[in-house]
């Protein structure tokens, strides 16, 4: 397994890499951003990349993606996404198998060139298929979804047994493992100790930020790039002046968006200036998700706790 020097100074010796990258569902969120930034940026680098995946929408979805920028492999989007409000996980491992069985087939079929590297990520189910190609993997552990999957009744609990033993065996399977921060590195090690036992320990490797903008392409002055983000908050209601504490999360349980604003409380207490911190949370509430989201994790909720911790007024929603 790769330290996180080696991941840092790994060479190509100029060779210009074949790269594929398996994701569940290319739509737009946070572990989509990053697959398309690494998509994006390895192909301007003049590696050849494909993305594989279980579901697309053109419509809802980051521009590299219908842009021409990589091609985008769509496959197991006739799979459902739950039988009768149930089984996500297991139609989730069904989708993404397909579509790994797609780059596979593709690969000895010479639809796409053979492969060097292939990149997964959220879903380590799919490795022992891809093994069956000689391509290096490397796997990005958002987090272990086992920490994520609720289990509050013994049916739930034997029905998530056997997927989070799934989980660990074919995480172990990449050759090399990398996470987000050693936060989840700890997480990681902590959650699959079987894994640790065997010396297998992730990387860090932080999400890359592009910080191209509009102004610096334009040969503008830090000013000028200023001023554009400027803007932007003064639209999102963000006073920059104060300490501000900004949380980009969709409206979902496991986001845990209370723990900001409890954050944002216990810095204004301690700070004893009520005036000199501010919050904001910025996300996307999907109509699927609409229906699945508890009480307490509405947008009117979530101000009521803001009421509750004395920073009701510090703290604005925006749905996006």
């Amino acid at each position: 397994m790769q330290s996180e020097q080696d991941l840092a100074s790994a060479p190509t010796n100029g060779k210009k890499l074949r790269v594929v990258f398996c994701h569940p569902d290319l739509g737009i969120g946070g572990a989509e951003r990053l697959i398309v930034d690494a998509a994006a940026e390895l192909a301007s680098r003049g590696h050849a990349v494909h993305i594989f995946t279980a579901h697309h929408d053109p419509t809802r979805c980051f521009p590299e993606t219908i842009d021409g920028t990589f091609p985008v492999h769509v496959h197991g989007s006739f799979l459902p996404r739950h039988i009768a409000g149930r089984l996500h996980a297991v139609c989730a491992y069904l989708r993404c198998l397909w579509a790994a069985l797609c780059i596979v087939i593709s690969v000895w079929l010479r639809w796409i060139p053979a492969v060097d590297a292939i990149i997964t990520d959220q879903v380590s189910a799919v490795h022992p298929i891809l093994r069956l190609l000689p391509a290096k993997i490397l796997f990005y552990c958002h987090f272990p979804d086992l920490l994520l999957a609720q289990r509050d009744s013994w049916l739930r609990s034997l029905y998530r047994t056997p997927i989070d033993w799934v989980e660990q065996v074919t995480t172990g399977m990449a050759d090399s493992i990398v996470v987000n921060s050693r936060f989840t590195a700890a997480t990681f090690a902590s959650t699959f100790p079987s894994l640790a036992q065997l010396g297998i320990r992730p990387a860090v490797l932080y999400p890359a930020v592009a910080l191209d903008s509009p102004a610096a392409a334009a040969g503008g002055a830090g000013e000028s790039t200023s001023g554009a983000g400027l803007q932007e908050a003064q639209k999102l209601g963000i006073d920059l002046s104060s300490r501000f504490f900004l949380s980009i999360n969709r409206y979902e349980r496991k986001k845990e968006i209370t723990l900001a604003i409890f954050a944002l409380g216990l810095l204004t207490r301690s700070s004893g200036q009520a005036g000199t911190a501010a919050g904001s949370q910025q996300g996307t509430q999907d109509g699927a998700a609409a229906l699945a989201l508890s009480k307490a994790q509405r947008p009117s909720s979530l101000l009521q706790v803001g009421v509750m911790l004395g920073c009701g007024r510090m703290w604005s929603i925006c749905k996006s």
